[in-house]
């Protein structure tokens, strides 16, 4: 049981370093340690139990909060809280410090994880590779787009930019610290994260309505989502690993100011970040080679 729970706590500090990173995806994180169905399952049931209270339906209530896997959520939340925490004072500093080092980090991470859809679908059909082809080429291109930027962001906007990037997260490929960056308030959350952090209140409303946003974009999406890897699950790992795929391009190191790629220039790193890619797609592909481990052994003691 102390096993289960800290593996699920580590597995939440990944995931909530992840989607600090523009780039990377808290999603894929949870598709490399085994819970990405679990997870999306649990925020699924976690809506329906939202909708069943609010209806002062208590019986229907119960049904729900007996199937979402507490034991999962719990840890995995804190896991995910934690990190957010700290990742939002460490890791923009770094890659502010060291960007081309640590995006040859991240592709590595990034890349060793198409390993995991790909390994999900059971019978290869032709439609699962146009799928993943048209999903990877939307992708590319929505992760070139340029950036917006806003110092002072109106609440609403707020609301809206995290009720959309929230449904990022938990989707592997698609980046949610992107899209905030995309959407032009991925700075000014970080700074009321770390506010808060530091009991400054003039930062709440900013995070109580982001956290509000973020709520009710999970709920309505992971509805979907779960429908989806219950009825249609191959060809969503297929969508998947081209959502993986395309979103590779926002982690290429050498990019033109405009968000465009290039190759690296005089004076600029290529060793180290050629050995941090490495290190990533190494550190990766063990990972996933414990969590199957750990997955196998779980299932023999349940049988």
């Amino acid at each position: 049981m102390i096993r289960t729970l800290l593996r699920f706590f580590a597995s939440g500090l990944l995931m909530g370093g992840a989607d600090i990173i523009p780039g990377v995806s808290g999603g894929t994180m949870a598709l490399i340690v085994g819970v990405y169905e679990r997870l999306v399952a649990a925020v699924s049931s976690a809506t329906s139990l939202a909708v069943a209270l609010a209806r002062f339906n208590l019986d229907e209530a119960r049904t729900h909060a007996r199937a979402i896997p507490w034991i999962l959520v719990l840890p995995l939340g804190a896991g995910i809280l934690v990190a957010a925490a700290v990742g939002a004072r460490t890791i923009p500093p770094l890659m502010e410090a060291y960007p081309q080092q640590m995006n040859g980090l991240f592709l590595g991470l990034v890349a060793a994880s198409l390993v995991i859809p790909a390994l999900r679908i059971d019978e290869f059909r032709p439609v699962y590779g146009v799928t993943a082809t048209a999903f990877g080429i939307v992708t590319f291109f929505l992760v070139g787009l340029p950036v917006f930027g806003a110092d002072n962001p109106g609440l609403l906007r707020v609301f809206a930019s995290a009720a959309v990037a929230i449904c990022a997260m938990i989707l592997p490929g698609i980046s949610g610290a992107f899209l905030l960056k995309a959407l032009g308030i991925y700075e000014p959350t970080l700074e009321a994260l770390n506010g808060v952090i530091e009991l400054d209140a003039s930062h709440l409303p900013f995070v109580l309505t982001f956290g509000a946003g973020a709520v009710v974009g999970l709920g309505s999406f992971a509805k979907l989502l779960d429908w989806l890897l219950a009825h249609r699950h191959d060809i969503t790992m297929a969508a998947l690993l081209g959502l993986i795929a395309g979103a590779l391009r926002a982690l290429w190191p050498y990019v033109t100011p405009d968000n465009g790629l290039r190759g690296p220039t005089a004076g600029e790193p290529i060793a180290p970040v050629i050995a941090l890619c490495l290190t990533g797609f190494v550190a990766v592909m063990a990972l996933i080679w414990w969590s199957r481990r750990a997955h196998r052994a779980e299932a023999s003691a349940g049988a």
